[in-house]
Protein backbone atom coordinates (compact mmCIF):
# COMPACT_ATOMS: atom_id res chain seq x y z
CA UNK A 1 0.00 0.00 0.00
CA UNK A 2 3.02 2.30 0.18
CA UNK A 3 2.77 3.30 -3.81
CA UNK A 4 -1.26 3.89 -3.37
CA UNK A 5 -0.48 6.01 0.24
CA UNK A 6 2.21 7.96 -1.23
CA UNK A 7 -0.23 8.98 -4.81
CA UNK A 8 -3.22 9.39 -2.61
CA UNK A 9 -1.12 11.89 0.00
CA UNK A 10 0.89 13.58 -3.49
CA UNK A 11 -2.67 14.66 -4.69
CA UNK A 12 -3.76 15.86 -0.89
CA UNK A 13 -6.92 13.21 -1.67
CA UNK A 14 -9.87 13.23 0.89
CA UNK A 15 -12.28 10.87 -0.12
CA UNK A 16 -11.35 7.57 -1.66
CA UNK A 17 -14.36 5.52 -3.70
CA UNK A 18 -13.65 2.08 -3.50
CA UNK A 19 -15.24 -0.05 -6.14
CA UNK A 20 -15.45 -3.22 -8.25
CA UNK A 21 -17.69 -3.75 -11.32
CA UNK A 22 -19.98 -6.21 -11.36
CA UNK A 23 -21.68 -8.85 -13.92
CA UNK A 24 -23.46 -5.75 -15.36
CA UNK A 25 -20.14 -3.22 -15.37
CA UNK A 26 -22.18 -1.05 -12.36
CA UNK A 27 -19.62 0.26 -9.68
CA UNK A 28 -20.97 -1.93 -6.60
CA UNK A 29 -18.68 -0.70 -3.30
CA UNK A 30 -18.17 1.68 -0.51
CA UNK A 31 -17.02 5.95 -0.40
CA UNK A 32 -15.05 6.97 2.48
CA UNK A 33 -12.41 9.20 4.00
CA UNK A 34 -8.85 8.22 2.77
CA UNK A 35 -7.72 8.11 6.16
CA UNK A 36 -10.15 5.74 7.36
CA UNK A 37 -9.55 3.89 3.81
CA UNK A 38 -5.33 3.80 4.57
CA UNK A 39 -5.97 2.16 7.66
CA UNK A 40 -8.18 -0.53 7.09
CA UNK A 41 -6.35 -1.36 3.85
CA UNK A 42 -9.37 -2.89 1.88
CA UNK A 43 -13.40 -3.25 2.58
CA UNK A 44 -15.53 -5.73 2.57
CA UNK A 45 -19.04 -6.18 0.71
CA UNK A 46 -21.34 -8.77 0.59
CA UNK A 47 -20.72 -11.38 -2.08
CA UNK A 48 -24.40 -11.42 -3.23
CA UNK A 49 -23.18 -7.92 -4.83
CA UNK A 50 -21.91 -9.88 -7.58
CA UNK A 51 -24.83 -11.62 -8.61
CA UNK A 52 -27.24 -8.08 -8.86
CA UNK A 53 -28.79 -7.75 -12.41
CA UNK A 54 -29.30 -4.01 -13.84
CA UNK A 55 -32.42 -3.69 -11.53
CA UNK A 56 -31.03 -4.71 -8.67
CA UNK A 57 -32.63 -7.41 -8.52
CA UNK A 58 -31.17 -11.62 -7.86
CA UNK A 59 -31.29 -15.02 -9.65
CA UNK A 60 -33.95 -17.21 -8.59
CA UNK A 61 -33.13 -18.95 -5.00
CA UNK A 62 -32.13 -22.11 -6.80
CA UNK A 63 -28.84 -20.72 -8.88
CA UNK A 64 -28.45 -18.11 -5.86
CA UNK A 65 -27.52 -20.31 -2.91
CA UNK A 66 -26.11 -23.09 -5.60
CA UNK A 67 -23.44 -19.82 -6.01
CA UNK A 68 -22.96 -18.13 -2.93
CA UNK A 69 -22.97 -18.70 0.91
CA UNK A 70 -26.61 -19.05 2.31
CA UNK A 71 -25.65 -17.09 5.35
CA UNK A 72 -24.62 -13.91 3.01
CA UNK A 73 -21.14 -13.69 3.82
CA UNK A 74 -18.81 -11.28 3.11
CA UNK A 75 -15.91 -10.85 1.02
CA UNK A 76 -12.79 -8.85 0.62
CA UNK A 77 -11.90 -6.19 -1.39
CA UNK A 78 -8.23 -5.53 -1.57
CA UNK A 79 -7.51 -2.29 -3.60
CA UNK A 80 -5.67 -2.62 -6.82
CA UNK A 81 -2.31 -0.02 -6.67
CA UNK A 82 -1.99 0.00 -10.40
CA UNK A 83 -6.34 0.90 -10.78
CA UNK A 84 -6.18 4.38 -8.85
CA UNK A 85 -7.67 7.43 -10.96
CA UNK A 86 -9.00 11.17 -9.99
CA UNK A 87 -12.49 12.03 -10.07
CA UNK A 88 -12.22 15.08 -11.41
CA UNK A 89 -16.18 16.49 -11.51
CA UNK A 90 -15.77 15.84 -7.60
CA UNK A 91 -16.42 18.67 -5.24
CA UNK A 92 -13.55 17.91 -3.67
CA UNK A 93 -9.90 15.88 -3.77
CA UNK A 94 -11.46 12.85 -4.77
CA UNK A 95 -9.37 9.55 -5.81
CA UNK A 96 -11.12 5.60 -7.56
CA UNK A 97 -9.75 3.28 -6.78
CA UNK A 98 -10.71 -0.25 -8.51
CA UNK A 99 -10.96 -3.77 -5.93
CA UNK A 100 -10.52 -7.27 -6.52
CA UNK A 101 -12.49 -9.63 -4.65
CA UNK A 102 -11.32 -12.32 -2.40
CA UNK A 103 -12.68 -14.80 -0.18
CA UNK A 104 -11.79 -15.46 3.74
CA UNK A 105 -8.73 -17.53 3.20
CA UNK A 106 -7.66 -15.35 0.05
CA UNK A 107 -8.87 -17.03 -2.86
CA UNK A 108 -10.10 -14.61 -5.84
CA UNK A 109 -13.94 -14.66 -6.23
CA UNK A 110 -14.95 -16.76 -9.30
CA UNK A 111 -17.94 -14.52 -10.11
CA UNK A 112 -15.74 -11.25 -10.02
CA UNK A 113 -15.59 -9.87 -13.64
CA UNK A 114 -11.97 -8.72 -12.84
CA UNK A 115 -11.16 -12.42 -11.95
CA UNK A 116 -12.59 -13.54 -14.70
CA UNK A 117 -10.47 -11.25 -17.35
CA UNK A 118 -7.24 -12.08 -14.77
CA UNK A 119 -7.87 -15.82 -15.18
CA UNK A 120 -7.91 -15.97 -19.30
CA UNK A 121 -4.35 -14.08 -18.87
CA UNK A 122 -2.24 -16.09 -16.53
CA UNK A 123 -3.50 -18.61 -19.43
CA UNK A 124 -1.99 -16.58 -22.26
CA UNK A 125 1.15 -15.77 -19.65
CA UNK A 126 2.15 -19.31 -18.94
CA UNK A 127 2.75 -19.88 -22.67
CA UNK A 128 4.41 -16.52 -22.88
CA UNK A 129 2.07 -14.79 -24.72
CA UNK A 130 0.90 -11.21 -23.84
CA UNK A 131 -2.30 -9.87 -25.20
CA UNK A 132 -2.50 -6.62 -26.94
CA UNK A 133 -6.37 -4.57 -27.56
CA UNK A 134 -7.85 -1.78 -28.52
CA UNK A 135 -11.52 -0.69 -28.00
CA UNK A 136 -13.35 1.23 -29.71
CA UNK A 137 -16.82 2.81 -27.51
CA UNK A 138 -19.62 4.20 -28.84
CA UNK A 139 -22.35 6.07 -27.47
CA UNK A 140 -25.73 8.42 -28.02
CA UNK A 141 -25.47 12.10 -26.70
CA UNK A 142 -29.59 12.81 -25.71
CA UNK A 143 -31.63 14.90 -24.47
CA UNK A 144 -32.63 14.48 -20.78
CA UNK A 145 -35.74 12.32 -20.03
CA UNK A 146 -36.87 11.36 -16.92
CA UNK A 147 -39.83 9.42 -18.73
CA UNK A 148 -39.16 5.69 -19.89
CA UNK A 149 -42.20 5.58 -21.98
CA UNK A 150 -41.08 8.44 -24.30
CA UNK A 151 -38.75 7.97 -27.35
CA UNK A 152 -34.59 9.50 -26.57
CA UNK A 153 -34.30 12.75 -28.87
CA UNK A 154 -31.14 14.45 -29.71
CA UNK A 155 -29.91 17.18 -27.26
CA UNK A 156 -29.73 21.07 -28.16
CA UNK A 157 -26.17 21.58 -29.96
CA UNK A 158 -24.18 25.03 -29.99
CA UNK A 159 -26.35 26.55 -32.84
CA UNK A 160 -29.45 25.74 -30.57
CA UNK A 161 -30.67 23.45 -33.17
CA UNK A 162 -31.26 19.40 -32.86
CA UNK A 163 -29.20 16.98 -35.21
CA UNK A 164 -30.95 15.59 -37.73
CA UNK A 165 -30.08 12.67 -40.30
CA UNK A 166 -26.77 10.87 -40.72
CA UNK A 167 -23.21 12.39 -40.05
CA UNK A 168 -21.64 10.02 -40.18
CA UNK A 169 -17.59 11.31 -39.81
CA UNK A 170 -19.11 14.85 -39.89
CA UNK A 171 -16.61 17.29 -38.02
CA UNK A 172 -19.38 19.88 -38.04
CA UNK A 173 -21.91 17.84 -36.70
CA UNK A 174 -19.21 16.72 -33.61
CA UNK A 175 -18.12 20.26 -32.97
CA UNK A 176 -22.05 21.11 -32.10
CA UNK A 177 -21.13 19.60 -28.73
CA UNK A 178 -17.55 20.64 -28.22
CA UNK A 179 -18.47 21.83 -24.50
CA UNK A 180 -19.48 18.39 -23.44
CA UNK A 181 -15.89 16.79 -25.71
CA UNK A 182 -14.07 19.34 -24.12
CA UNK A 183 -15.01 18.53 -20.65
CA UNK A 184 -14.84 14.69 -21.64
CA UNK A 185 -11.38 15.02 -22.80
CA UNK A 186 -9.99 17.33 -20.29
CA UNK A 187 -11.83 14.45 -17.87
CA UNK A 188 -9.92 11.40 -19.30
CA UNK A 189 -6.64 13.22 -19.15
CA UNK A 190 -7.18 13.68 -15.65
CA UNK A 191 -7.46 9.76 -15.01
CA UNK A 192 -5.04 9.49 -17.46
CA UNK A 193 -7.32 7.32 -19.46
CA UNK A 194 -5.76 6.22 -23.22
CA UNK A 195 -8.29 7.60 -25.73
CA UNK A 196 -7.15 8.94 -28.94
CA UNK A 197 -9.54 9.37 -31.81
CA UNK A 198 -13.31 11.08 -31.56
CA UNK A 199 -15.43 10.56 -34.22
CA UNK A 200 -19.04 11.72 -35.30
CA UNK A 201 -20.66 8.02 -35.82
CA UNK A 202 -23.66 7.51 -37.88
CA UNK A 203 -26.31 8.21 -35.94
CA UNK A 204 -27.91 11.59 -34.64
CA UNK A 205 -25.75 12.50 -32.22
CA UNK A 206 -24.15 9.11 -31.72
CA UNK A 207 -19.82 9.45 -30.87
CA UNK A 208 -17.38 7.49 -30.96
CA UNK A 209 -13.72 6.90 -28.76
CA UNK A 210 -10.80 4.95 -29.99
CA UNK A 211 -8.85 3.82 -27.17
CA UNK A 212 -4.77 3.42 -27.93
CA UNK A 213 -3.52 -0.28 -27.54
CA UNK A 214 -2.38 -2.00 -24.71
CA UNK A 215 -2.64 -3.78 -22.01
CA UNK A 216 -6.44 -6.02 -21.87
CA UNK A 217 -6.97 -5.63 -18.28
CA UNK A 218 -5.97 -1.80 -17.88
CA UNK A 219 -8.14 -1.31 -20.58
CA UNK A 220 -10.91 -2.69 -19.09
CA UNK A 221 -10.23 -0.77 -16.49
CA UNK A 222 -10.26 2.59 -18.39
CA UNK A 223 -13.61 1.49 -20.75
CA UNK A 224 -14.60 1.00 -17.10
CA UNK A 225 -14.16 4.42 -15.76
CA UNK A 226 -14.85 6.37 -19.27
CA UNK A 227 -18.20 5.27 -19.24
CA UNK A 228 -18.79 6.81 -16.02
CA UNK A 229 -16.82 10.22 -17.15
CA UNK A 230 -18.91 10.37 -20.21
CA UNK A 231 -22.36 10.32 -18.20
CA UNK A 232 -20.97 12.33 -15.49
CA UNK A 233 -19.78 14.84 -18.48
CA UNK A 234 -23.29 14.91 -20.10
CA UNK A 235 -24.93 15.79 -16.44
CA UNK A 236 -22.86 18.60 -15.95
CA UNK A 237 -24.38 19.77 -19.25
CA UNK A 238 -27.87 18.40 -17.94
CA UNK A 239 -27.96 16.34 -21.10
CA UNK A 240 -28.23 12.55 -21.40
CA UNK A 241 -25.37 9.79 -22.41
CA UNK A 242 -26.52 6.36 -23.38
CA UNK A 243 -24.20 3.32 -24.12
CA UNK A 244 -27.55 1.06 -24.64
CA UNK A 245 -27.07 -0.89 -27.31
CA UNK A 246 -30.05 0.43 -29.04
CA UNK A 247 -31.74 2.65 -27.43
CA UNK A 248 -33.21 4.79 -30.48
CA UNK A 249 -35.36 2.92 -33.31
CA UNK A 250 -34.31 3.68 -36.50
CA UNK A 251 -31.26 4.76 -35.52
CA UNK A 252 -28.00 1.97 -35.56
CA UNK A 253 -27.02 0.19 -32.73
CA UNK A 254 -24.17 1.46 -30.54
CA UNK A 255 -20.78 -0.91 -30.65
CA UNK A 256 -17.92 -1.58 -28.48
CA UNK A 257 -15.54 -3.08 -31.14
CA UNK A 258 -12.24 -4.97 -29.58
CA UNK A 259 -8.92 -4.75 -31.89
CA UNK A 260 -6.80 -7.88 -30.97
CA UNK A 261 -3.38 -8.56 -31.51
CA UNK A 262 -0.82 -11.12 -29.46
CA UNK A 263 3.06 -10.51 -29.01
CA UNK A 264 5.92 -12.85 -27.31
CA UNK A 265 6.37 -11.72 -23.63
CA UNK A 266 10.24 -11.55 -23.92
CA UNK A 267 10.47 -10.38 -27.45
CA UNK A 268 7.77 -8.37 -28.04
CA UNK A 269 7.28 -9.59 -31.89
CA UNK A 270 3.58 -9.39 -32.79
CA UNK A 271 2.80 -13.26 -32.96
CA UNK A 272 0.41 -13.31 -35.38
CA UNK A 273 3.17 -12.25 -38.29
CA UNK A 274 5.71 -14.64 -39.78
CA UNK A 275 9.49 -13.16 -39.84
CA UNK A 276 8.41 -12.77 -43.86
CA UNK A 277 5.63 -10.65 -42.69
CA UNK A 278 2.63 -13.19 -43.62
CA UNK A 279 0.19 -13.72 -41.37
CA UNK A 280 0.94 -16.94 -38.44
CA UNK A 281 -0.91 -19.92 -37.85
CA UNK A 282 -1.46 -18.42 -34.48
CA UNK A 283 -3.18 -15.83 -36.07
CA UNK A 284 -5.46 -18.17 -38.78
CA UNK A 285 -6.03 -20.48 -35.23
CA UNK A 286 -7.11 -17.34 -33.04
CA UNK A 287 -9.67 -16.35 -35.96
CA UNK A 288 -10.64 -19.66 -36.03
CA UNK A 289 -11.39 -19.63 -32.29
CA UNK A 290 -13.37 -16.62 -32.19
CA UNK A 291 -15.60 -18.30 -35.06
CA UNK A 292 -16.24 -22.04 -33.32
CA UNK A 293 -16.89 -20.44 -29.37
CA UNK A 294 -18.59 -16.88 -30.35
CA UNK A 295 -21.73 -18.64 -30.92
CA UNK A 296 -21.11 -20.65 -27.47
CA UNK A 297 -21.10 -17.55 -25.60
CA UNK A 298 -22.65 -14.08 -27.58
CA UNK A 299 -24.13 -13.63 -23.86
CA UNK A 300 -20.74 -11.85 -23.19
CA UNK A 301 -21.02 -9.80 -26.43
CA UNK A 302 -24.76 -9.00 -26.26
CA UNK A 303 -25.60 -9.12 -22.55
CA UNK A 304 -29.23 -7.85 -22.50
CA UNK A 305 -32.73 -7.69 -24.45
CA UNK A 306 -31.72 -4.47 -25.91
CA UNK A 307 -28.16 -5.93 -27.36
CA UNK A 308 -30.04 -8.42 -30.27
CA UNK A 309 -31.97 -5.54 -31.46
CA UNK A 310 -28.61 -4.17 -32.97
CA UNK A 311 -28.60 -6.92 -34.96
CA UNK A 312 -31.25 -5.98 -37.63
CA UNK A 313 -30.53 -6.02 -41.20
CA UNK A 314 -30.25 -2.94 -43.00
CA UNK A 315 -29.24 0.61 -41.63
CA UNK A 316 -31.67 0.17 -39.04
CA UNK A 317 -29.31 -2.61 -37.36
CA UNK A 318 -25.89 -1.42 -39.00
CA UNK A 319 -24.23 -4.25 -36.95
CA UNK A 320 -22.78 -7.39 -38.33
CA UNK A 321 -25.11 -10.77 -38.71
CA UNK A 322 -22.10 -13.12 -38.92
CA UNK A 323 -18.72 -14.20 -38.51
CA UNK A 324 -17.04 -14.46 -41.26
CA UNK A 325 -13.54 -12.80 -41.48
CA UNK A 326 -11.78 -10.62 -43.79
CA UNK A 327 -9.20 -8.34 -44.69
CA UNK A 328 -10.62 -4.49 -44.93
CA UNK A 329 -14.07 -5.46 -45.24
CA UNK A 330 -16.36 -4.20 -42.52
CA UNK A 331 -19.48 -6.28 -43.71
CA UNK A 332 -17.99 -9.01 -41.74
CA UNK A 333 -18.16 -9.61 -37.74
CA UNK A 334 -14.51 -10.39 -38.09
CA UNK A 335 -12.25 -7.55 -40.05
CA UNK A 336 -9.22 -7.43 -40.65
CA UNK A 337 -7.34 -4.01 -40.97
CA UNK A 338 -4.65 -3.27 -43.25
CA UNK A 339 -1.43 -2.52 -41.60
CA UNK A 340 2.17 -4.19 -41.35
CA UNK A 341 3.11 -6.96 -39.99
CA UNK A 342 3.97 -5.82 -36.50
CA UNK A 343 0.48 -4.35 -36.29
CA UNK A 344 -1.27 -7.25 -37.57
CA UNK A 345 -4.52 -7.93 -35.78
CA UNK A 346 -8.29 -8.79 -35.89
CA UNK A 347 -11.51 -6.33 -35.06
CA UNK A 348 -14.20 -8.15 -33.45
CA UNK A 349 -17.25 -5.93 -34.49
CA UNK A 350 -20.27 -7.65 -32.58
CA UNK A 351 -19.76 -6.51 -28.80
CA UNK A 352 -22.52 -3.42 -28.08
CA UNK A 353 -21.30 -0.54 -26.05
CA UNK A 354 -23.73 -2.37 -23.38
CA UNK A 355 -21.21 -4.85 -22.30
CA UNK A 356 -19.01 -4.95 -19.30
CA UNK A 357 -15.62 -4.37 -20.84
CA UNK A 358 -14.25 -6.78 -18.52
CA UNK A 359 -16.33 -9.73 -19.79
CA UNK A 360 -15.79 -8.73 -23.73
CA UNK A 361 -12.25 -8.84 -23.21
CA UNK A 362 -12.41 -12.30 -21.57
CA UNK A 363 -14.31 -13.42 -24.13
CA UNK A 364 -12.39 -12.47 -27.19
CA UNK A 365 -9.27 -13.58 -25.74
CA UNK A 366 -10.86 -16.86 -24.49
CA UNK A 367 -12.13 -17.74 -27.94
CA UNK A 368 -9.13 -16.79 -29.25
CA UNK A 369 -6.68 -19.12 -27.00
CA UNK A 370 -9.12 -22.00 -27.30
CA UNK A 371 -8.76 -21.30 -31.07
CA UNK A 372 -4.54 -21.79 -30.60
CA UNK A 373 -4.44 -24.70 -28.54
CA UNK A 374 -6.65 -26.61 -30.28
CA UNK A 375 -5.44 -25.69 -33.92
CA UNK A 376 -8.52 -24.75 -35.04
CA UNK A 377 -9.20 -23.82 -38.81
CA UNK A 378 -11.24 -20.31 -39.88
CA UNK A 379 -13.11 -20.52 -42.78
CA UNK A 380 -12.22 -19.15 -45.99
CA UNK A 381 -11.49 -15.07 -45.74
CA UNK A 382 -14.68 -13.19 -47.42
CA UNK A 383 -13.17 -10.93 -50.26
CA UNK A 384 -16.22 -9.01 -51.56
CA UNK A 385 -19.40 -7.37 -49.58
CA UNK A 386 -21.47 -9.83 -47.46
CA UNK A 387 -25.18 -9.20 -47.47
CA UNK A 388 -27.25 -9.04 -44.46
CA UNK A 389 -28.38 -12.72 -44.12
CA UNK A 390 -27.53 -14.21 -40.81
CA UNK A 391 -25.36 -16.18 -40.07
CA UNK A 392 -27.43 -19.69 -38.39
CA UNK A 393 -24.68 -20.34 -36.00
CA UNK A 394 -25.01 -17.37 -33.98
CA UNK A 395 -28.07 -16.77 -31.40
CA UNK A 396 -30.04 -13.96 -32.16
CA UNK A 397 -32.25 -13.65 -28.87
CA UNK A 398 -30.87 -13.51 -25.24
CA UNK A 399 -32.62 -16.51 -24.82
CA UNK A 400 -31.18 -18.36 -27.24
CA UNK A 401 -28.04 -17.05 -26.56
CA UNK A 402 -28.14 -18.24 -22.50
CA UNK A 403 -29.14 -21.74 -24.03
CA UNK A 404 -26.17 -21.59 -26.15
CA UNK A 405 -23.71 -20.46 -23.66
CA UNK A 406 -25.35 -22.80 -21.02
CA UNK A 407 -24.14 -26.22 -22.89
CA UNK A 408 -21.05 -24.51 -23.59
CA UNK A 409 -18.68 -27.27 -21.46
CA UNK A 410 -14.68 -26.11 -23.05
CA UNK A 411 -16.05 -22.65 -22.33
CA UNK A 412 -16.62 -23.70 -18.63
CA UNK A 413 -13.29 -24.74 -18.24
CA UNK A 414 -11.45 -21.44 -19.56
CA UNK A 415 -13.76 -18.95 -17.79
CA UNK A 416 -14.78 -21.02 -14.72
CA UNK A 417 -18.23 -22.92 -14.17
CA UNK A 418 -18.89 -21.15 -11.37
CA UNK A 419 -18.58 -18.03 -13.38
CA UNK A 420 -20.56 -19.10 -16.23
CA UNK A 421 -23.53 -20.19 -14.03
CA UNK A 422 -23.53 -17.33 -11.93
CA UNK A 423 -23.82 -14.68 -15.50
CA UNK A 424 -26.13 -16.97 -16.94
CA UNK A 425 -28.48 -16.88 -13.80
CA UNK A 426 -27.85 -13.26 -13.58
CA UNK A 427 -29.16 -12.99 -17.71
CA UNK A 428 -32.00 -15.21 -16.95
CA UNK A 429 -32.88 -13.06 -14.01
CA UNK A 430 -33.06 -9.98 -16.27
CA UNK A 431 -34.56 -11.76 -19.42
CA UNK A 432 -37.59 -12.75 -16.45
CA UNK A 433 -38.04 -9.04 -15.69
CA UNK A 434 -38.54 -7.77 -18.80
CA UNK A 435 -41.12 -9.93 -19.72
CA UNK A 436 -43.25 -9.06 -16.96
CA UNK A 437 -43.43 -4.97 -18.51
CA UNK A 438 -46.03 -4.83 -21.43
CA UNK A 439 -44.07 -2.58 -23.79
CA UNK A 440 -45.85 0.56 -25.68
CA UNK A 441 -45.53 -1.20 -28.69
CA UNK A 442 -48.28 -3.80 -27.60
CA UNK A 443 -50.54 -1.28 -26.39
CA UNK A 444 -50.52 0.61 -29.58
CA UNK A 445 -50.64 -2.77 -31.74
CA UNK A 446 -52.82 -4.85 -29.76
CA UNK A 447 -55.13 -3.19 -27.37
CA UNK A 448 -57.72 -2.57 -29.74
CA UNK A 449 -57.22 -5.19 -32.60
CA UNK A 450 -57.05 -8.32 -30.91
Amino acid sequence: MEKLSKWLKDRQITEVECITPDQTGIARGKIMPTNKFLAERGIRLPESVLLQTATGDYPDDEAYYSLLDPKDIDMHLRPDEDAVFMVPWALEPTAVVIHDCYDVVGNMISLSPRAVLKRVLELYSVRGWKPIVAPEVEFYLTKRCTDPDLPLEPPIGRSGRQESGRQSFSIDAANEYDPIIEDIYDWCEAQELDIDTLIHEEGTAQMEFNFRHGDALKLADQVFMFKRTVREAALKHNIGATFMAKPITGEPGSSMHIHQSLVDIKTGKNLFSQPDGTASSLFLNYIGGLQAVIPQIMPMFAPNVNSYRRYLPGADGNAPVNIEWGEENRTVGLRVPNSSPQARRVENRLAGADTNPYLTMAANLAAGYIGMIRDLKPRPPVSGRLGDEADPDLPFNLEAALFAMSEAEEIRDVLGANFVDGFIATRWAENEGFKRVISSWEREYLLTTV
